[in-house]
This record gives structure tokens, sequence and C-alpha cells, in this order.
């Protein structure tokens, strides 16, 4: 368990470092991306790029479980 807490600190240290580059990903601004603005309200649900990430976390989980 102490190596998953290490891993998952590891991992957020170097996307913070990455963020200026991650930031420009058009993560977020996807076709299918539900955004509803609003005056005063502003509704995101972004369906289409939590789909795309839980495929590529699937696939490099099933890579690395090999």
């Amino acid at each position: 368990m102490q190596r998953v807490f290490i891993a998952i600190g590891i991992l957020i240290i170097l996307i913070g470092i990455a963020w200026p580059w991650l930031s420009k990903l058009p993560l977020g601004r996807l076709p299918g991306d539900i955004v509803v603005e609003r005056p005063g309200f502003k509704f995101f649900f972004p369906i289409t790029t939590m789909i795309l990430v839980s495929i590529v976390l699937s696939v490099l989980m099933w890579l690395f479980r090999r």
C-alpha cells in the first residue's frame, strides 16, 4: 500500500510539473461535452472527456498487469 501512495504522489508531482503543456490539450472541450451557459450560471459536464480518459486508463492498467 505504501508503494501505491508513493507512486500516486510522484504521479501528482509529474502532472503538476507538466501542467503548462497539459492545459493546452483540448480535454474538456471535446464534442459531446455538455456545457450550459446562462447569465450567472454555468454547468459543465465533460462526458466525452471522461469516457476518453477512462479508456486510456483502462488500456494502461491492462498493459501494466500483463
